[in-house]
């Protein structure tokens, strides 16, 4: 999905809103929040109605909704705050329990900055939120970077090792296969942390098959090894098809330098939790 550029409000309290129907799930969101952002000013709400009042009050730095509220459609609040509040671009963050089913048909408008799976947990979307308002640079991360233009390649290399990555770069899906079975020959699976990939490339192998060789012949899920594709196609159709072959996320062309470093950041620190997840659990069996 396409999404517009944006700008933060300048302010070093971010003013979040919550925006869900449950009072349970606002306080837990608001705890794991101060415990990422504890000069947050915290704005939760439980209707539509009560969001539209709040966005009156000042400058908003992010709003996360549901998709269900008891009055609106959290993607109506979307559309609403878009033609209706005069501050720079608001990233919007829906977070619902069927985000994959609702990227696969294409079904989040482009009113929605961003999406989260809410079955990761308050944690990792504290994180998420986090990685918008306030972003980090994640020392140590590894991203394979598939792109056969060298100019892109250059430029995309530099922001992302402003951001404290490594890159390893291949110039094509047979070199960043190759690179993916060094590593798992020398026992380091998956190798990288998170792989990011143009679709179409030099060669005979294009994006997708990439993606489809790292969940077939790999075997490596989402969880092990995210893969963030951009994409300058605006077909939903195609889009569809990148995210069922087993993309994690896609970002459309041309990339905003802020929203793929948070999409990659994101997909690498979930990537990292779960794997460490996984790990602990195989040392208790």
């Amino acid at each position: 999905m396409s999404s517009p550029g944006f700008r933060l409000a300048d302010t070093t309290s971010p003013r979040i809103m919550v925006v869900d129907g449950s009072k349970v799930v606002r306080k837990m969101i608001e705890g794991v929040l101060r415990q990422q952002l504890p000069d947050m000013e915290f704005v939760g709400c439980e209707t539509g109605g009560e969001a539209k009042a709040a966005l009156q009050t000042g400058s908003i730095s992010l709003v996360t909704t549901a998709l269900r509220l008891s009055d609106i459609d959290g993607l109506e609040l979307a559309k609403h705050i878009r033609d209706h509040t005069p501050q720079a671009y608001i990233p919007i963050i829906v977070v619902s329990g069927d985000v994959q089913e609702r990227l696969e048909t294409r079904s989040i408008s482009d009113d929605v900055t961003d999406y989260f799976d809410k079955s990761l947990g308050f944690n990792a979307l504290a994180a998420f939120i986090k990685g918008y308002v306030a972003p980090e640079s994640e020392k140590g991360g590894e991203v394979l970077y598939v792109e056969d233009s060298r100019v892109v390649a250059v430029a995309t290399r530099r922001m992302l090792e402003k951001h404290g990555l490594t890159v390893i770069h291949s110039t094509g899906v047979e070199d960043a296969i190759a690179h993916l079975e060094t590593m798992k020959a020398q026992g380091k699976i998956p190798g990288p942390d998170v792989v990011l990939t143009d679709v179409y490339l030099k060669g005979e192998l294009t994006g997708k098959d990439l993606v489809h060789s790292i969940r077939r012949d790999f075997g490596y899920p989402k969880g092990l090894l995210p893969v963030l594709v951009m994409t300058g196609d605006a077909n939903p159709a195609n889009q569809t098809d990148l995210l069922r072959a087993g993309a994690n996320d896609l970002v459309q062309k041309p990339i905003e330098e802020r929203l793929l470093v948070t999409k990659l950041l994101f997909q690498l620190r979930v990537g990292r939790l779960l794997r460490q997840k996984l790990a602990k659990q195989d040392a208790a069996q």
